[in-house]
């Protein structure tokens, strides 16, 4: 995996991917903030079911002012950390190794707000799907103008409407789907 644009442009991230993570491809990578584009700098995003952060390192590498990584996995996490570490990282992120469904919960209570959220569960946990858009989707995560992005296989649809959030956009490439979701007017 390496970083597709920004000042960390062609530079690899470390780490080898545990057993049972599939990580965002370089390809998809490329295409979420080609569509994302210059909202990136300065905004606040969240990569939620992070992996090995390449989603987040992408959003910091271009500019957002904070990235919020989630994982419940303490070897992704650790990946995560060597890999802020290897591109000299200091500060601008936090890493919350939790369940994204606490971590959610948790930032309501902290009145914390996103301008881009991405969420990515594994593919083989189709439940994770739902609920996680479902419980993302009845909170006040997104600032005005945000946008969720949720990375699921193409064989799984997901709702258009998911608690005060709409579908507006999906994107196919390969078997993997982006569906582009903000607040419903």
């Amino acid at each position: 995996m390496r970083i597709i644009s920004g000042k960390f442009r062609s530079r690899q991230l470390k780490g080898t991917p545990p057993a049972g993570l599939r990580p965002t491809s370089d390809k998809l990578r490329e295409t979420l903030f080609n569509v994302l584009g210059s909202g990136i700098p300065d905004s606040d995003f969240l990569d939620s079911f992070s992996g090995m952060g390449g989603v987040g390192i992408e959003a910091i590498s271009r500019g957002a002012r904070s990235v919020h990584f989630v994982d419940a996995s303490r070897k992704a996490v650790a990946i995560i950390r060597e890999n802020l570490t290897s591109l000299d990282v200091h500060d601008g992120y936090r890493i919350h190794e939790l369940d994204a469904l606490r971590a959610f919960r948790q930032f309501e209570r902290d009145a914390v707000a996103f301008d881009f959220a991405f969420l990515d569960p594994p593919y083989d946990r189709e439940d994770l799907y739902t609920t996680a858009l479902e419980s993302f989707g009845t909170r006040p995560l997104l600032k005005e103008d945000g946008i969720l992005v949720m990375e699921h296989a193409k064989r799984h649809s997901l709702p258009d409407l998911a608690g005060f959030l709409r579908r507006y956009r999906t994107l196919v490439q390969g078997d993997s789907c982006l569906s582009f979701y903000r607040k419903d007017a």
